[in-house]
């Protein structure tokens, strides 16, 4: 029988550090759509579905992992909390600081953020401050507050945003029966691959829970993790941090990743790769999944859509697999990319007369 969906903690409570006493902080977020691609099916001769994440309260996954450090924040009896931000996480932070009733400060690079997710940190109430530096040295000072100073630190270096951001993992094979083949998805600071990959493992093999003891494996396979950062901002692929990561995806605009080591045994235990796109790669892929799919993501969402169209073009997708792909934010996050052409010059509206003549030759319609 189906039920009103209580939030990734409560659906997954036997799988998270959590018991039927905490009090969850949550706004509905999970149980977002796996749309199945059929354009990117077509092209790639393989079963390819999109994982929403845009669907979440606040436009993105960071949602998923901001319910649990918000529920962890209470029960530690913090009152105010911190984060540094690309935008998504500080939209997130607000919303979920204002639901549980705690102050939220929020570190942002300075001119390095869209409006769309400024205007979602302020709307919350967060005290929001711009950093003369990059998300890198954001990082550094909210860590430095939390270790130094009575806020509790938001970010995904804390384990509890990790235990949240697993749940897609769970979604993902509870929707299709079992792990898909591959799972591809961004890297900006690497959670997300890192907590993707916690919860195939976690629903691959019996699970010791706190609070319902040994639980059956659910799935039958891990898939394989593929990610992809932008060209300029590709540390995993150089091998080393980018002082001045520079790309126009703002959300994965990032330097020296928290989560490197995590990321780096995702990738190896699953037999994966991390690549690179290019910005005019993410825009295509952008383009792509907006006028081809009905999807509207913000350009960072759609590296992984630009990297399985690299490596298919490539000739190394193989056909007959099940892919998933995590599209991370909402399009209306960073809107103005959808109002330019791939020529980079702004969409123009056709203007007609106020008859419906004129307005049918315009669309090249005929009289019946």
């Amino acid at each position: 029988m189906a039920h009103q969906w209580r939030g990734v903690i409560r659906e997954y409570a036997e799988r998270l550090p959590v018991t039927e006493a905490t009090k969850v902080i949550t706004l509905g977020e999970g149980g977002t759509p796996l749309v199945h691609a059929q354009q990117l099916s077509a092209l790639t001769g393989s079963d390819v579905y999109l994982k929403v994440e845009g669907m979440n309260p606040t436009g993105s996954f960071k949602d998923r992992g901001m319910t649990m450090a918000m529920t962890a924040a209470v029960a530690a009896g913090a009152k105010a909390v911190v984060c540094a931000s690309t935008g998504n996480t500080s939209a997130s932070a607000a919303a979920y600081a204002t639901a549980a009733g705690l102050k939220c400060v929020v570190l942002v690079p300075e001119g390095k953020i869209s409006m769309g997710k400024l205007s979602q940190a302020i709307a919350h109430g967060a005290t929001l401050l711009q950093v003369n530096g990059n998300f890198d040295d954001c990082l550094d000072i909210a860590r430095k507050l939390g270790e130094s100073y009575p806020v509790f630190l938001v970010n995904s270096v804390n384990p509890a945003r990790i235990e949240g951001q697993k749940t897609g993992a769970f979604e993902v094979v509870d929707w299709l029966g079992d792990a898909p083949d591959f799972h591809v998805l961004p890297v900006g600071n690497a959670g997300n691959i890192t907590a993707y990959w916690k919860g195939y493992k976690e629903y691959c093999a019996p699970f010791e829970s706190a609070t319902a003891g040994t639980l059956p494996a659910v799935s039958t396979r891990t898939p394989v993790m593929w990610g992809f950062q932008a060209a300029g901002a590709a540390p995993f692929v150089a091998g080393h941090p980018i002082t001045e990561p520079d790309t126009i995806a703002t959300a994965i605009r990032i330097g020296n990743p928290a989560s490197w080591d995590t990321a780096i045994a995702a990738r190896d235990e699953s037999g994966g790769v991390i690549e690179a796109v290019t910005d005019e790669e993410i825009l295509s892929a952008h383009r792509w999944l907006s006028a081809r799919e009905g999807v509207f993501v913000e350009p960072g969402s759609a590296a992984g859509v630009a990297g399985l169209i690299k490596k298919h073009a490539a000739g190394e997708v193989p056909a007959g697999k099940t892919i998933v792909i995590t599209v991370t934010g909402h399009g209306l996050k960073d809107p103005q990319w959808a109002l330019r052409t791939e020529d980079g010059s702004e969409v123009q509206p056709v203007k007609v007369s106020n008859d419906v003549v004129t307005v049918a030759m315009a669309l090249g319609l005929e009289e019946k």
